[in-house]
């Protein structure tokens, strides 16, 4: 009997849970969705603005859900279902997240560099290091900020202007209206949709036969309890830093107010809730990256607390992390390209600094001519005249 109900259910887990567990072995995320080149075809191909300038899936979106958005979870491909409209935002909230951590790491040993292998950024996602806890959070924060803006710009069937209650340090003789950014449902929106695969896992944990073991397998069962609660806990930071991806939003998001009167007396005032540059954000997630706080497990209070004794916390704003990481040199294994051939910054201090991104290795000075214009006059009307001219230049790369 014992040997029955393992393999039913076995099959059970299997029919609902499979298409997660497929996208794993490949090693695709949801992430993927964001890179460029898919990103165009996809939107092409499958996407259209009707005369309410709503985004709309032709026909059925079944085809588009479960084959296009291959690396969706089960979980994911549900939600797209329901919210066919979404995606091409979230698309393009995604392809935002990757975009601004090139940007906020462009002078880091870690570059944020992508990979065609379905992961995005290769390798340096396994391992649960600050790294992958600001990416996690950076692409968090894309999706909540690209379906809060679209909710605005009237893109979505579900969502609108915002309806937030009215401040109440804003002036009587203000008026509180216009049409906000809707940070409410963009949050809402996208904690249910990139929660979704860590919560999926946990479910089919959950399920999983090996909690049905006897007692003549205490030995299998000891064997396989580490890894399973290694990657509960992984999940649970990676749901923590989700989360502070989406709280950047929320915290950054202002209340801005628009004059209107004769002669731009701005006798009359409405305001509304606008979010931040996303490079505001980034910004704010890179301040967070650089005093990441290290975490352990407390299997007592089933929380993940910091290493250092001497802090509470980590908070609800605290990227978190358990694994040093190290990109200085080559490493497949770990993702890491090292910064050999990198270029960097002779005089600067900082992280972009041939000290620094070097690693201590030393640097090797490159002198070529480039050419450029110079010597430009305004020739009326109404033109730009410049001259070409060679100019020696130094480019430091490191050994």
């Amino acid at each position: 009997e014992y040997v029955m109900l393992t393999q039913m259910l076995w099959i059970v887990i299997c029919l609902s849970s499979c298409q997660l567990v497929s996208g794993l072995i490949r090693n695709e995320l949801w992430w993927n969705i964001g890179l460029q080149r898919e990103n165009e075809s996809i939107l092409s191909s499958y996407t259209s603005i009707n005369a309410d300038q709503q985004y709309e899936i032709d026909d059925d979106p079944s085809p588009y859900c479960q084959s296009t958005l291959k690396s969706l979870t089960t979980g994911q491909k549900q939600i797209c279902l329901l919210h066919a409209d979404h995606m091409p935002v979230v698309i393009q909230g995604a392809s935002k997240g990757i975009e601004e951590c090139q940007h906020q790491f462009q002078d880091r040993h870690w570059n944020c560099s992508t990979v065609r292998d379905g992961s995005v950024f290769g390798p340096v996602l396994y391992h649960a290091n600050r790294e992958t806890a600001f990416a996690h959070a950076m692409l968090s924060a894309g999706v909540t900020y690209a379906v809060s803006r679209a909710c605005k710009q009237g893109l979505l069937k579900s969502c609108s202007c915002s309806r937030s209650a009215r401040p109440k340090n804003l002036p009587r003789d203000w008026t509180w209206g216009g049409c906000g950014d809707n940070i409410d449902y963009g949050y809402r929106f996208g904690r249910d949709f990139v929660d979704t695969p860590e919560k999926e896992i946990d479910n089919m944990r959950i399920l999983t036969p090996v909690t049905f073991i006897n007692s003549n397998q205490t030995g299998i069962d000891r064997k396989k309890r580490k890894p399973l609660r290694r990657g509960r806990i992984r999940r649970q930071m990676n749901i923590h830093n989700n989360e502070v991806g989406r709280r950047a939003v929320y915290r950054l998001t202002r209340v801005v107010c628009k004059c209107h009167g004769v002669s731009g007396s701005c006798s009359l005032r409405t305001c509304y809730q606008q979010l931040p540059t996303f490079r505001e954000i980034g910004a704010f997630l890179k301040e967070k990256y650089d005093s990441a706080v290290e975490v352990r497990y407390q299997r007592r209070l089933g929380q993940l607390r910091s290493r250092d004794r001497r802090f509470a916390g980590p908070t609800k704003d605290d990227l978190i992390y358990f694994e040093d990481s190290n990109f200085c040199e080559y490493n497949r294994r770990i993702g890491s390209f090292g910064t050999k051939n990198r270029k960097c910054n002779r005089t600067s201090h900082g992280p972009d600094g041939c000290a620094t991104m070097c690693c201590g290795r030393g640097y090797n000075t490159i002198r070529k001519y480039v050419q450029e214009k110079c010597n430009c006059k305004f020739i009326w009307c109404c033109s730009v005249q410049c001259q070409t001219c060679q100019k020696l230049v130094e480019i430091h790369v490191c050994k």
